[in-house]
Parts: structure tokens; C-alpha cells; sequence
């Protein structure tokens, strides 16, 4: 077998709208074709033995053990691989249970889709189920152990943490969407301006300064201590003569820890000896220059909480131990209390494996201990000098048992120090009675607390400690996105966007929008390309001065990753034509419908899908949308719109030379056709269908109508404001037209056009790409040769895996199906093609260029006529 490509699946995909992490896996069974698995001696048996857990696997026939009852009767082993890779994340600690396996249509070659948590693990299953699955066949040992450590290493590696992953799911509970920024814990919630960010729990609320303080314990007891909060006395050390004055005013015992440490790393506590003492500071001064050193207070370790200046939960935290029975070792009862199911690796559990380390073993050798001491039964002994959770210790929920003074205490400290995610470590013998009258202190504020500890304690109630992190980021109606249009489609998108992209901008939003030849906010072009992919939609949801996003989206993004956004407010499918059929599985317009369908499927249950009612197979997707429906068309008579009407649908038509919706029987007329220089005072009728979807569009998110008139007529097809759609350059003897057609449906649009046009001669200058199917070579050429008196073809650039020779002799015969008297002549290069025709152009004469690269072939012609124009003026 032979992966042929993996690739990860990010937003709503032609699979699942509402399952938008995927994995796609296309997989050649080669010889495995011929062999199911009822055939390979074996298997089911090898199988059951490997992944005993798949018992649980439904599959198809809805009962446990389903998936086992395929196997026995045969099934392929694409879908073989699927539940593999299922199970192996399962058994990693990732469960996630969607599949689907179909063949394409290449024989034996197959698209293997499962769902993932996280990509690179998803990744990487891919990759091992064919692994796992070839060992299967062949009968040999496979290491499975391995794969499954990788995995949650990986996991641990990628993932967020789970103080950040907490307050991602509690913003998904409340439909905020959110966006990782990069590969660490820096996370977007919202989109455009209505964006919040934060980065573990420091959120784009907290002070700097607060934060600098908070770090600097010094600076923070400073602080407190002016503020009457009790705090451990002690001082700072840089060397041995300070350490010695230190223990000389505050007497043993002693905690050491470094002045810019964190989780607990460098510090030695219960410290009684100079010799202690010295290794103590040694110690802490391989995290920091500078070393705190305290009077060690007796008690429990507590961790408070405080957001927006609110106690929100209190946990007491017990450093990892073993309790002893009196027969086994101290390694044996770490081994032991690892096995607890709560336990696991890195933050894959409620709770931490414990590991050992040098704090261990120095806390053991103080007191007389190695890992093969046997302590007594019912002995408690520590092996980590601090609480923290991420070394294998424990917590217990306190929230609840707070004295009010205590409570009161904490929520001044917030404020004292400024943060507005606040965590307290405090040393008290407990929390029930004020600090003052049982001696606790606070030993440290923390920045950047973590969250598991209060997520998921050992004992006591789990405090959903996200929510008032949200409720202070997104109190109650403050929105969390922005408006989405999205526009997709064959022909029209990138004009459509534009137009849409000029109302809004002209109803007073900043708006973002993408097209296919550039990323823009207002009208500044921030990116230059194809820019209709989800990469290029997530960059304008994450600008933070976008109020307004208009997203065109092509089905190359759609295919390679899904959509960049997971809802939005309106989409629209201009028309479903032949373009681009026979790549990536896409051979029939019913592939092509199904993945331009995607887009309208995530728009939201009260929003809005404009489809085109002239369009077959837009009409067709209308049967699948759980959202509002709209309409357009040319033509208000047709029994379909009438129809519509009848049903008091919301129809865009154009009737009697005007753009106007039609509700019910109602009609608004929005402007004459004849006004909007967009339609060429409507003689361009492939324009008049992008009118009438923005113009829908526009009405239907809530802008007015006069607004909507007004922006129609200022938009004028430009190179400013349309380039390379129906660009006309005006000389003084002829005109030449750039335009973007490059498909069956293109082209027959730019006929149509022409044959409203009076011109003594037409040029036309064409080329044909290599990837299109042969039929759609030919077609194009066809139509060139019904609209054009003389056609330039040139074929420098689109090869795509053809000769130059082989796509020209296509164009030849479509040009010669055309049965008309139309003379043609070769020119490879578009400069020069371009050249040529304006040199030859007669009085009268109308040029257009059909150009797939539009930039090079306006700057050219352009150049041409500033030249005109400084000849005329001189």
C-alpha cells in the first residue's frame, strides 16, 4: 500500500460541516485491491488481539462489535485503516470516533477521512495505521506501545494546556470563536475588532506592570508588606555572605528558592544547616541570579484564585507522596500510586505522573531515605519539595471553607498588585480561620496561575474557573464576531466580492475582504495573489481594525483545508460551471456542487444562502440547507421564480431593465440597470447576475436601499476597482478589453457582451491551461472562434504537465468547430501577443484579451496608452 497524501482538514469540508477537524488520507491498496479482509488467512484474529477495545467499534451495523462483524464477512482495508487510526488516538488519551472511507475514482485508490484533536498526532496516525495494518497482513510483530507514547508526546508537545484549553472550550460553550496564534498558548478569541487574545491566563486585560511586579517577589513582598498583608520574612541573596546575614536576623529554619523561578524549580525548603543552606542557594542559583530566601512557615501550601478581583476558588495543595505499608520500597510504592487511572502523562490526566528527580533525592537523603527504603505503614513521605500539580502533586478543593476575612484579604491583593488574573500561594495551617490570628503568610502572587488544580482537584468540587475569565473578557452583550459574507461559485465571485466589499465599506464599516488577486482592508491590498483560501480568510478575522468581513472562497482552499471560519452570516454561490473538473476527485458538476455547497451549509440557522435560481445545481443544493434561502435570477417569468414567488420566497430578479427584490408579490426596485456601470448600461448580462447577488445580499444583512443604489451606481469596472474583469481601454482608434474568462461559461459571457459591442474587426487573444480537460480546451477555442474575427494564441505559461504543441492543436480544432471564416496566428509570449494586436488594430477595431495573468497584461496595454495620451497632449 502507498499514502499518496495526507493533508489536515481545519473548518467545514465537503465530509462533515459540523466536524471540522479531519484528517485525509488519499491511500493506493495496490495489490490489497484484490484482497479484502476475508481472504487474508488470519487477520480478524491478529486484529481482535492487537485492538480488543475495537469491540466497542459500531461501525455501519449499529451494534457493538459492528466493526468486527465487517471484518469477518470482508471489507477493504481503507476502511481497515480508518478504525485504526481511530483507535490508536483513543488509546493515546485522544478519543474521537468519526470515519469515512471512499473509493475514488481511480480504482484501488481511496480517501481514508478520521476525525483528530490534535493535527499532528492525526498526522502521524495516519501514517502508523498503514504501518499497523501492513503488519496485520503480513503476520509480523508490530510495536504498538511505541506508536502510542509517540503520540501522546507529540500531544504534549502541540497541545494547548489545560489551564488555556480550559478557557478555549469554555468560549466554545458560549459560541465565541477562537483562532491559535502560532504554535504556543497565544489564542484569539473573537474575531476582527471584537477580538480578545490571551496567552495561558494572561489575558489582553492584564497590566504590564502588574505582571513585572509579580515576577519580581521582592518588589511584590515590598508591596504587600506596605499594605499590611502578612508575608514571610526574609530577604534577597546574591552569595554566601548575604545568605549568611540572612539566616543570622531570621534564624533557621529556611526556604531557598530563585527570585525568577516558576513551578516550583531551584527551591529547597525546610532548610536547617549551613551546609544545607549553601547547596540550598547553589541550587537556586542555577535558575537565578538573585535567590529569595524566607523563614520557613509551618502549615499547608494554598493556592487562592482570584478574576477580576473576585475570589473564584481556594485548593490546598499536598506535594507528591507515597504512604507506606510497611513491605514495599519507595520506588514500588511510586510505581504503584502511577497506575492510579488519574494519573498520566504530562496533562493528559487530572493528575501528573510522578518522576524522579534531584528534589526527590535530596528530600529523601535528609531524611536517611533511598528509593529501596521501606517506610512504615501508614508513613507519609514526600518527595517533592512544592505542591505543584505538574510534579505529581495534589489538590484539594477549599473553596468553600474560606473565612471572609481571607476572602476579603485575597480579592485586596489583586488589586494591591494590579492583576486582573490573580493567583495566591499562601502557608497557613488552614483557611477557616484568618491568616492574623493563625500566622499564615502569602509567600508568592502569581501572574500566570494555572487552572487544573481548581479544573479537576483530587477531592472536592471542580470549579469551572474559565467562565469568569470569559465573563470578564466578554461581559454580557459585548459580540465576539463580525459579520461574514461569503461568496463562492464558478464565474462572478471575485467581481461579486468587490462589490459587496464597496457597499459595506460605503454603509460606514472597515471592511476586510479577500479575492483572487489579493487580501484587502478598505482598499489597501495588504497580500497580492490568489487569496481565496482559508489562510487568507483567517488573516482578515484576525486584523483587528476589520468591522466587516466579505470572503471570496474558492473550492481549491475548500478541498485542501476546509473553510478558514466555522459560521457565517450570509453566503452566496454565484453559478456552478465547468471549471477545474477532473482534479482532486472533482469529475462531475454534481462533485463541484457538492463542494461549493459547503460554503452556504455553514452559514447560521438564521442567516441567509443566496443561490442562483437560473443554475441547476445551485437549485439543487437548496434541498440541503437548514438556513434561510434566497434567490436570483435573470428571468421573473420562468415557472421556477414564479414558483418561488408564490411560496413568498425573497427573489432577486431583473425585470423591465431594472435590479429589483421581489417579496412575494411585493416588488422593490433598487436601481435601473442602465445606471450601474458595472452591467456596461446593461449589455454585460453576466455583470447583471453579480449585481443582482450583492445587491441580495446587501438587502438581506440589513443595508438600505437608497444606500444600495448609491453604491451601485459609484462602482465602476476599473483596474482600480475590477482589475482584469472587463477592463476597457479606450485609444483613440480602438479599444481593448482585459478580462479574467478562462472557462466554457467565461467565455460565453464575454460573446454575449461582444455581441452587443459595434466593432469594424474583433481580436481576440487566448491560450488554454494545461490542467482543464481536453473537451474544455476545445470548447473555449470554439467560442473564440464564434466572437473573434482573428485570434492570437498564445502558450507560454499553464503547461501544467502538457507540451505547448498539444494544447495548441486543441485550440486549432475548437477554433475550426466554430465553422466560421476566422484567421488565427501563433505567438507564444503575452507581451508580444499583446503588442501585436494593438499594432495591427484598424480604425474601429475592438481587442480582447483573455489574460490568466491580468497585472502583466494591464501594464502593458496601459503603457500603451499613456503613451497616446503624452503624444496627444504634446
Amino acid at each position: 500500500m502507498k499514502i499518496l497524501k495526507v493533508q489536515a482538514l481545519r473548518g467545514p469540508n465537503i465530509w462533515s460541516v459540523q466536524r471540522k477537524k479531519l484528517i485525509q488520507m488519499r491511500l493506493d491498496l495496490e495489490e490489497m485491491e484484490q484482497f479484502p479482509t476475508n481472504k487474508i488467512e488470519g487477520f480478524q484474529e491478529r486484529l481482535e488481539a492487537m485492538f480488543p477495545t475495537m469491540i466497542e467499534h459500531r461501525c455501519s451495523e449499529g451494534v457493538r462489535g459492528g466493526f468486527f462483524m465487517r471484518i469477518e464477512r470482508g471489507t477493504w482495508m481503507g476502511h481497515v485503516i480508518e478504525h485504526i487510526a481511530l483507535e490508536i488516538q483513543t488509546l493515546a488519551g485522544m478519543e474521537t470516533g468519526f470515519g469515512r472511507t471512499r473509493e475514488t475514482k481511480t480504482p484501488g485508490v481511496y480517501n481514508v477521512v478520521f476525525s483528530y484533536t490534535e493535527e499532528n498526532v492525526g498526522m502521524f496516525a495516519a501514517e502508523s495505521s498503514v504501518r499497523i495494518a501492513e503488519a496485520l497482513i503480513a503476520g509480523t510483530d508490530y510495536d504498538l506501545e511505541t506508536d502510542i507514547q509517540k503520540m501522546k508526546e507529540i500531544r504534549e508537545r502541540v497541545r494547548l494546556g489545560p489551564s488555556t484549553g480550559s478557557i478555549v472550550e469554555e468560549a466554545v460553550s458560549r459560541d465565541i470563536p477562537w483562532i491559535r496564534l502560532g504554535t504556543n498558548s497565544l489564542v484569539q478569541l473573537g474575531y476582527g475588532v471584537n477580538q480578545m487574545r490571551f496567552q495561558a491566563t494572561i489575558t489582553c486585560k492584564t497590566s504590564n506592570i502588574a505582571v513585572d511586579i509579580a515576577c519580581n517577589k521582592e518588589e511584590t513582598k515590598r508591596m504587600l508588606d506596605m499594605a499590611s498583608i502578612p508575608v514571610a520574612s526574609g530577604s534577597i541573596c546574591v552569595d554566601e555572605e548575604d545568605l549568611e546575614l540572612t539566616i543570622k536576623k531570621i534564624g533557621y529554619p529556611i526556604v531557598i528558592k530563585p527570585l525568577d523561578g516558576n513551578h516550583g524549580k531551584g527551591a529547597s525548603i525546610n532548610v536547617v544547616t549551613w551546609e544545607d543552606a549553601v547547596e540550598g542557594l547553589a541550587h537556586a542559583k542555577k535558575y537565578s541570579r538573585r535567590v529569595i530566601v524566607e523563614k520557613f512557615i509551618t502549615g499547608f501550601d494554598f493556592r487562592v484564585l482570584v478574576i477580576d478581583n473576585k475570589l473564584v476558588a481556594a485548593a490546598k495543595r499536598v506535594p507528591a507522596h507515597v504512604v507506606g505499608d510497611g513491605k514495599k520500597t519507595i520506588q514500588e510504592l511510586i510505581d504503584i500510586t502511577n497506575l492510579d487511572p488519574k494519573r498520566g502523562y504530562g496533562h493528559e490526566n487530572v493528575l501528573t505522573e510522578i518522576t524522579v528527580d534531584r528534589d526527590t533525592t535530596d528530600l529523601l537523603a535528609k531524611m536517611n531515605y533511598t528509593l529501596e527504603t521501606i517506610p512504615n505503614n501508614g508513613e507519609t513521605v514526600y518527595l517533592k519539595s512544592t505542591a505543584n500539580l505538574s510534579t505529581g502533586g495534589t489538590s484539594v478543593d477549599v473553596t468553600d471553607m474560606m473565612h471572609p476575612e481571607n476572602i476579603f484579604l485575597a480579592e485586596r491583593i489583586s488589586r494591591v498588585i494590579g492583576l486582573d488574573v490573580c493567583g495566591i500561594d499562601i502557608m497557613a495551617e488552614n483557611l477557616t480561620q484568618p491568616l492574623k490570628e493563625n500566622g499564615g503568610v502569602i509567600l508568592e502572587v502569581n501572574a500566570a496561575p494555572g487552572f487544573r488544580m481548581h479544573l479537576a482537584p483530587s477531592e472536592g468540587l471542580p470549579r469551572n474557573v474559565a467562565a469568569p475569565v470569559i465573563d470578564m473578557l466578554y461581559p454580557p452583550g459585548k459580540p465576539s464576531r463580525i459579520p461574514i459574507i461569503a461568496v463562492t461559485g464558478t464565474n462572478g465571485k471575485t467581481t461579486t466580492t468587490r462589490l459587496l466589499a464597496h457597499i459595506v465599506k460605503n454603509n460606514g464599516y472597515k471592511v476586510g475582504f479577500t479575492t483572487s488577486d489579493g487580501i484587502y482592508i478598505q482598499n489597501h491590498m495588504l497580500e497580492k495573489g490568489d487569496t481565496t483560501g482559508p489562510i487568507s480568510a483567517e488573516y482578515i478575522l484576525k486584523d483587528p481594525t476589520v468591522e466587516f468581513a466579505v470572503l471570496e472562497t474558492a473550492r481549491g482552499g475548500i478541498l485542501r483545508s476546509g473553510l478558514g471560519f466555522n459560521r457565517c452570516d450570509i453566503a452566496l454561490i454565484t453559478n456552478i460551471r465547468e471549471d477545474h473538473l477532473g482534479l482532486n476527485d472533482i469529475d462531475t458538476l454534481d462533485d463541484l456542487a457538492r463542494v461549493k455547497g459547503v460554503v452556504v451549509r455553514s452559514v447560521k440557522k438564521d442567516g441567509w444562502a443566496i443561490l442562483n435560481a437560473d443554475d441547476e445545481y445551485c437549485m439543487k443544493i437548496a434541498n440541503d440547507l437548514s438556513c434561510n434561502i434566497a434567490y436570483f435570477s435573470m428571468d421573473e417569468d420562468t415557472p421556477l421564480v414564479k414558483k418561488l414567488s408564490k411560496e413568498g420566497k425573497i427573489v432577486a430578479v431583473y425585470e423591465n431593465g431594472y435590479i429589483t427584490v421581489k417579496k412575494g408579490d411585493w416588488k422593490i426596485r433598487i436601481e435601473k440597470a442602465l445606471h450601474i456601470p458595472l452591467t456596461l448600461g446593461g449589455k454585460a448580462k453576466f455583470m447583471i447576475q453579480n449585481v443582482l447577488a450583492a445587491t441580495l445580499a446587501s438587502y438581506l444583512y440589513g443595508f438600505k436601499t437608497d444606500d444600495i443604489s448609491l453604491s451601485l451606481q459609484t462602482f465602476i469596472p476599473s483596474v482600480a476597482q475590477t482589475p482584469g474583469r472587463m477592463n476597457i481601454f479606450e485609444f483613440k482608434r480602438f479599444k481593448v478589453m482585459i478580462d479574467f474568462a478562462h472557462n466554457p461559461a467565461g467565455y460565453l459571457a464575454i460573446e454575449d457582451l461582444l455581441s452587443n459591442m459595434e466593432a469594424t474587426r474583433k481580436i481576440g487573444i487566448i491560450a488554454g491551461v494545461g490542467d482543464r480537460r481536453d473537451e474544455d480546451i476545445r470548447d473555449c477555442a470554439e467560442i473564440a472562434g464564434r466572437m473573434f474575427d482573428h485570434i492570437i494564441i498564445r502558450q507560454e505559461k499553464h503547461l501544467r504537465g502538457r507540451t505547448e504543441q498539444e494544447i495548441i492543436d486543441l485550440i486549432l480544432t475548437g477554433i475550426q468547430k466554430a465553422n466560421r471564416p476566422v484567421t488565427y496566428e501563433i505567438i507564444p509570449k503575452e507581451i508580444e501577443a499583446i503588442k501585436h494586436a494593438i499594432n495591427i488594430a484598424d480604425d474601429g477595431t475592438f481587442i480582447t484579451a483573455l489574460s490568466d495573468v491580468v497585472t502583466n497584461a494591464i501594464g502593458i496595454v496601459q503603457e500603451y496608452l499613456d503613451k497616446e495620451n503624452e503624444e496627444n497632449l504634446s
